[in-house]
C-alpha cells in the first residue's frame, strides 16, 4: 500500500504528463474536462467542478429550479425536460469526459415510502442510465460518472436496488466503487451522502485514486455488507476510492447566521416560548448548557413526531447544539424546514433558516442568485449537492483520474 506521499507524488507526475492546450477561467492554467449535469436542480455540481471544467449538457425537469439554474450559469446547455424524453440528439456532438447525476432521493431515504428504484422519482435513474447507454453504442459515453443519492440506496430492498447499479455500471464496462461523506467536514451541516464512482475500463487507474478501503469513515459497516452482497463479477470490478478524510472543518454554523435576514423574520418572545415548550427535558438541558458556553450558540431545530410515556403521538422540537446544523431537507422529504435558536448568555431568539442561510450551510458562495420566493429557494437548495464536497471528489479523484486517462491516449496516439 503505498504511502500518502508517494500517492500526492503521483498525482503530481500525472499532472506533469498531461498539459493542457488552453488555460480555463480566472484561476489562470488548470486541466479543461468536459461534463454532462444530471438532475442539475441549481448547478451545485458544476459550482463544485469550478472552472476548469467545462460543462457540454444539464438536464432538469422542474421549472422553478432551472430558472435558478439559468440564472446563474447562463448559456443554452440545459434542457427542462423530463430525462425518460431525452435522447442523445439531445446531447452535444462529441464524447464528454465525465457526467454527474444526482437522481431524486425520496423513494430511497428513511423517510420515504420504500419504493427504491422502483419508485417515480428515484426510479428516474434507469432513464439516465439508459441514455448512458444509448451514448456508449455511439462510442460517447462519459469516462467516469458519479451517481450520488443518501445512504439508504445500500439497503434499499436488502441491497438489492444499490446491486442492480452496481451490477448494470460493471455490465457496461466500467470499474465501480462507493464512499461516504459527511458533508460537515466541509460546511456545518450534518449530511451524509453515498457517492458511486464509475470509470470506464479502457485505461489503467492510476494508483493514486485507489486505497484499501479501510477508511471507517468513507466505508462504514453499510458499504462493506452491500459489497459483501455484490454478484463475484461486480466486486471483481469494484474499486475503493482513494477520498481523503478533511480532519478540520474551518466555520461554524453561527458565523453563517443572518442578523437581519430577508424572506424570515425573528419570532416573537411568545412564539419562542411556544417552542421552548415543546422540548423535551433533554433538548431544554441543551439549551441551558448553550446559555453557558460563553459565546453566541446557535441551534437547529426540527419538530419531529414522537411518542411520549403513554405511548400518544405528540410533535417536539428537537435542537442541536453541536456548531452543525441539522441535514437541510424538503417537505417532499418527509420532514420539516429547520429552524434556529440564537442563544447568547439567557437571550433566545428563535426564526426559519433563511434562504441564503441554506445557502451556505451548501457551500455556495453569496454572489449565488437564488430564488425570490423563500419556499423555492429552500427547495432548491435542501435538494442539492454540497459544493465544497464535489470539489474534494474533484481534486483527490476525478481530475487525477481523467488527467491519467488523458495522458495515456496521447502516449498511445504519439
Amino acid at each position: 500500500m503505498k504511502s500518502s506521499q508517494d500517492k500526492l507524488n503521483e498525482i503530481s507526475d500525472i499532472a506533469l504528463r498531461f498539459r493542457p492546450s488552453s488555460n480555463v477561467g480566472s484561476g489562470g492554467s488548470q486541466p479543461s474536462f468536459t461534463f454532462l449535469e444530471f438532475f442539475a436542480g441549481g448547478g451545485m455540481a458544476r459550482a463544485g467542478l469550478g472552472p476548469g471544467w467545462k460543462c457540454l449538457f444539464a438536464n432538469d425537469f422542474d421549472h422553478k429550479k432551472s430558472i435558478a439554474y439559468r440564472d446563474n450559469w447562463r448559456g443554452d446547455v440545459l434542457l427542462t425536460q423530463d430525462v425518460h424524453k431525452v435522447t442523445t440528439n439531445n446531447v452535444t456532438d462529441g464524447r464528454a469526459d465525465f457526467a454527474w447525476a444526482s437522481f431524486p432521493c425520496q423513494d430511497l431515504s428513511v423517510a420515504g415510502m420504500g419504493a427504491g428504484l422502483r419508485g417515480d422519482r428515484s426510479g428516474t435513474f434507469w432513464p439516465f442510465w439508459n441514455l448512458m447507454l444509448a451514448l456508449k453504442t455511439e462510442r460517447r459515453a462519459p469516462r467516469v460518472m458519479v451517481f450520488e443519492n443518501v445512504c439508504g440506496t445500500l439497503t434499499s430492498h436488502g441491497g438489492k436496488d444499490f446491486a442492480a447499479i452496481a451490477d448494470s455500471v460493471t455490465e457496461a464496462g466500467y470499474y465501480f466503487g462507493a464512499v461516504v461523506i459527511d458533508a460537515a467536514e466541509f460546511v456545518p451541516q450534518s449530511r451524509k451522502r453515498l457517492f458511486m464512482i464509475a470509470a470506464s475500463h479502457e485505461y489503467e487507474l492510476p494508483h493514486c485514486v485507489v486505497s484499501d478501503g479501510l477508511e471507517t469513515r468513507r466505508y462504514p459497516k453499510s458499504v462493506w455488507n452491500a459489497y459483501n452482497e455484490l454478484s463475484v463479477a461486480t466486486r471483481e470490478n469494484w474499486i475503493w476510492w482513494n477520498v481523503p478524510f478533511q480532519a478540520a472543518r474551518a466555520t461554524r454554523f453561527a458565523e453563517l447566521i443572518e442578523d437581519e435576514p430577508s424572506g424570515v423574520r425573528w419570532h416573537t418572545p411568545a412564539e419562542t416560548s411556544a417552542l421552548l415548550a415543546m422540548m423535551s427535558r433533554i433538548n431544554l438541558e441543551k439549551v441551558e448548557s448553550a446559555k453557558k458556553a460563553g459565546r453566541v450558540m446557535v441551534g437547529g431545530v426540527y419538530r419531529r413526531t414522537r411518542r411520549n410515556a403513554d405511548g400518544t403521538k405528540v410533535q417536539r422540537a428537537e435542537v442541536r447544539f453541536d456548531d452543525v446544523a441539522g441535514c437541510l431537507r424538503t417537505s417532499t422529504g418527509g420532514s420539516s424546514r429547520q429552524t434556529i435558536l440564537v442563544v447568547e448568555a439567557d437571550s433566545l431568539r428563535s426564526r426559519l433558516i433563511s434562504a441564503r442561510e441554506t445557502a451556505r450551510l451548501m457551500g455556495l458562495p453569496d454572489t449565488y442568485k437564488l430564488p425570490s420566493n423563500y419556499n423555492e429557494a429552500y427547495h432548491l437548495t435542501g435538494d442539492g449537492v454540497v459544493v465544497p464536497v464535489v470539489r474534494h471528489l474533484a481534486n483527490s479523484v476525478l481530475e487525477p483520474l481523467l488527467m491519467s486517462l488523458r495522458a495515456d491516449h496521447q502516449r498511445a496516439i504519439a
